[in-house]
């Protein structure tokens, strides 16, 4: 039987009809992020009254957190209609012209993977978010000309996980940006609870707590579990989520107390037994897991790092004192011969 890696965002595409249905559709049902949604609130209200589109908005944070969510809600609670679509599907001047030229008075542009945009074709959407125009050259050569397309107003939303690789001038002319914090568990419990009504889960007991403590505190993977969870128990379980059966079903599919599955356990015993907790280069760290530098870095570290189970420091990553003991494997911090060797594998570590 084969596993899938329940973080992994390569995955989102084969159960997004699914994700779809367990999106709230208005702030109502909306759970967390109270202060960006209160500030939505206001921004929708006053751009309402003064019969104007809402300001451009930018979202960023780690995946999973609701950014397409808020994006979708923004413009039903605007009532427009809103157009979605990806940074890298934009490829050319000539994309970006046939999606704008598409648009409606007010409507909502919804922007995905905003940083993955073409360096050219984020050059001209300078004009078009500040002055709504769109500046496209016709033919090639000496015959080559300019044309200035007037565009109705709308709402560009956009949405990243590498706030850092937007230039300043693009995230300068949004008028508001927001970046989205991890969800408490009592606020995954929340979400659960309602997904699981939505998918018509009997629940008894604290099962839906038990899948809300591993879900790393993101909406996106709680839901993912909750299905799998739901397979389980109408399986083995009598078609009742309990915490017992939330608990078997969550350690067949590898995933413990914490959240970790079996690739974060496995960068872990990498870094811990390989290199004796580190410190350790990235480029050798993903070598010696048979993966990407990129991959380990954007994929695996963050919720451990969240926890506290690694550190990045200036000569490379670290295993903290956490981190040996969820591993069941002795800390020293004064073993001798763990940092000598350490040391000495330096020059091929960073």
């Amino acid at each position: 039987m084969s596993s899938e890696r329940l973080v992994n965002p390569d995955l989102e595409s084969q159960e997004q009809s699914i994700e779809g249905g367990l999106r709230p559709k208005s702030f109502k049902d909306y759970v967390g992020q109270e202060r960006i949604v209160n500030n939505l609130r206001i921004a929708i209200t006053a751009a309402k009254k003064r019969e104007e589109p809402l300001d451009h908005v930018l979202f960023n944070g780690p995946p999973g957190l609701g950014k397409t969510t808020l994006s979708l809600i923004l413009a039903a609670e605007m009532g427009v209609n809103v157009k979605v679509t990806a940074g890298p599907l934009i490829g050319r001047a000539g994309d970006l012209a046939a999606i704008l030229s598409n648009l409606q008075p007010h409507d909502v542009l919804f922007v995905d993977e905003f940083h993955r945009l073409p360096k050219a074709v984020e050059e001209i959407l300078y004009p078009v978010m500040e002055d709504n125009v769109l500046d496209i050259m016709i033919g090639k050569g000496p015959g080559a000309h300019s044309v200035r397309l007037k565009l109705p107003p709308f709402t560009l939303v956009a949405a990243t996980t590498r706030f850092a690789l937007l230039s300043s001038p693009l995230r300068d002319r949004f008028g508001s940006t927001y970046r989205l914090d991890y969800y408490s568990n009592e606020e995954i419990s929340n979400i659960l609870s309602r997904s699981s009504k939505v998918l018509a889960i009997k629940v008894e007991g604290t099962g839906i707590d038990e899948v809300a403590r591993r879900s790393r505190n993101t909406p996106r993977i709680a839901n993912r579990l909750l299905r799998r969870v739901r397979d389980y128990a109408e399986v083995i379980g009598d078609g009742i989520l309990t915490e017992k059966v939330a608990q078997e079903a969550l350690k067949e599919l590898g995933v413990d107390q914490l959240g970790l599955d079996d690739t974060d356990h496995m960068v872990l015993k990498t870094l811990v037994e390989t290199f004796y907790g580190g410190p350790v280069g990235l480029e050798t760290l993903a070598s010696a897991m048979s993966e990407e530098p990129d991959t380990v870095m954007e994929v695996y570290e963050p919720y451990l790092l969240q926890i506290g189970f690694l550190q990045r420091t200036a000569r490379g990553r670290v295993a903290t004192k956490r981190a040996f003991e969820h591993l069941g494997i002795p800390w020293d911090a004064d073993d001798s011969t763990r940092r000598s060797q350490t040391d000495g594998s330096q020059s091929r570590l960073i």
